[in-house]
């Protein structure tokens, strides 16, 4: 199984970037797909998270309206288009996966290593 993350850089306050995670080793159109940031010093937040067909997205308060997650089946890979980008958006940028399992309350969860946006003049 491996999430490959790619996309970050340096990007100037204002400016864009389209992440990209795409996936092998699972049937990627089973699972939901998140995109999660962590920052130094800060916990793990929830960016954005799109479900199996894609029907049903949700985003942190903090990147509505900014940030669009979408993904494309046919090609196993997720995608996080970030506009007017903040340097408060400077974070590790994670991909992540996750299936239930046949037992209850249990699941496949699966992570990328995680791709740097900095967010800088």
């Amino acid at each position: 199984v491996q999430l490959v993350e790619s996309g970050g850089g340096l990007v100037q306050p204002g400016g864009s970037l389209r992440l990209s995670c795409a996936a092998s080793g699972f049937t990627f159109s089973r699972y939901d797909m998140s995109w999660f940031r962590q920052a130094p010093g800060k916990e793990r937040e929830l960016v954005a998270a799109i479900t199996s067909t894609g029907g049903n997205r949700n985003y942190a308060d903090s990147v509505k309206g900014r940030f669009t997650i979408s993904r494309d089946n046919a090609k196993n890979t997720v995608y996080l288009q970030m506009n007017s980008l903040r340097p408060e958006d400077t974070a590790v940028y994670l991909c992540n996966g996750r299936a239930k399992r046949t037992i209850p309350g249990t699941y496949y969860d699966y992570w990328g290593q995680g791709t740097q946006i900095t967010v800088s003049s």
